[in-house]
């Protein structure tokens, strides 16, 4: 099978990434079919998006319909990979929430190595969380029940815990070297299950392979049972959010969305109207001049003849009290208070005329 988009991943090596190799790919999709026709992938180390570009292009040829998702820290190869991907977050994957399993396929070749290196001696570098673990333990929780999990990381990094948690989430699953042993890499498939104690001949197997006792060589073409990508799931309720988004992307989400949004009517809205003023038709009412006044509509220098006056406009809520008796037949008085709020129009001003009362507040109502 020819890759589609193998040349573009080797712009990138450098920097310590180096994206998965294409024979490993290969043989990686030979074992990869589908169990419907919609399905939803997910890389969440995704590089520049070759990876999963691939495995799109292939579950396409098998007849789906293909969501491809990603997140990748680095923003030259993000960038690279929204080109390639339906969607994908420049974001540590820390900071993106996904629904809880909806993805038909996790596509998991993590970082390799410790949180921190400790190069100055200060530590225990051995007690120190493998970063492989981590994306394990934040992403697989994403993948449904009956979803296929494709891992890629070092042999040696399989000790007796990481075995454990490979055996309790899944079923199917079968270890392999990688054609390419520059990293000393094995790929692990299985089908997502509901956990439950480990499987102790799974959990052996990848426990031996830590130790050194090495699988066979990931075959050229698949022979056994292939792994089902299976439906997607969620469709009406699937999230995919970053917690945290840079303008870059903001300014790309906004011009994605602006025909459902506001933001083309933004000039309409708040521009600066540049007609000259005119008379209104007739003398305004009290009515009008109270909107007038609410809206603050009503404000700045005004000149009255020889008089400047720097005013501002507002309206304000006053009640007024009306007292109604009623004389009853045998002599007894009803007394009724009606209390009426009354919106009063008021211009407060400061006379800036020369020469006359300079500074002088000035209230019309």
């Amino acid at each position: 099978m020819a890759l589609m988009f193998s040349r573009l991943a080797r712009n990138f090596i450098k920097n310590g990434y180096f994206p998965t190799d294409d024979m490993t790919l290969e043989r990686i999709f030979s074992a990869l079919d589908i169990a419907a026709g919609r399905v939803r992938i997910f890389d969440p180390c995704c590089g520049e998006g070759v990876a999963l570009a691939e495995a799109k292009h292939h579950l396409a040829e098998c007849g789906a319909a293909v969501t491809a998702l990603g997140v990748e820290f680095d923003p030259e190869r993000a960038w690279h990979a929204k080109g390639l991907l339906d969607t994908v977050a420049h974001a540590d994957v820390n900071d993106v929430f996904v629904t809880a399993r909806s993805l038909g396929l996790l596509f998991l070749n993590p970082p390799y190595g410790a949180v921190v290196s400790d190069k100055a001696g200060t530590g225990d570098d051995a007690k120190r969380e493998r970063l492989e673990k981590i994306f394990y333990r934040k992403t697989v929780p994403w993948l449904q029940f009956g979803g296929v999990m494709v891992l890629i990381i070092p042999h040696y990094v399989l000790d007796a815990e990481f075995a454990a948690m490979i055996a309790r989430h899944f079923e199917r699953v079968t270890i392999h070297m990688a054609p390419e042993q520059q990293f000393k890499q094995c790929v692990i498939m299985g089908v997502k299950r509901r956990a439950d104690s480990p499987d102790l001949a799974i959990a052996k197997a990848l426990e031996a392979a830590g130790q050194g006792e090495l699988p066979p060589v990931l075959p050229e073409g698949w022979c056994g049972e292939p792994y089902l990508v299976p439906a997607m799931t969620a469709e009406d309720a699937f999230a995919f959010t970053s917690m945290r988004i840079d303008g870059a992307q903001l300014e790309a989400e906004v011009r994605r969305l602006a025909a459902h949004t506001l933001w083309p009517q933004f000039g309409a809205m708040y521009g600066r109207i540049t007609l000259p003023a005119r008379r209104p038709l007739r003398d305004l009412s009290k009515w009008h001049l109270a909107l007038a006044l609410a809206a603050g509509q009503i404000s700045g220098v005004v000149r009255s003849g020889s008089r400047t006056l720097l005013i501002k406009g507002d309206t304000f809520k006053e009640k007024s009290r009306a007292v109604d008796q009623e004389f009853k037949a045998d002599g007894s008085i009803v007394e009724t208070i009606r209390m009426t709020d009354t919106f009063v129009p008021v211009i407060r001003g400061l006379d800036f005329t020369p020469g006359s009362g300079f500074g002088q507040v000035v209230t019309i109502r």
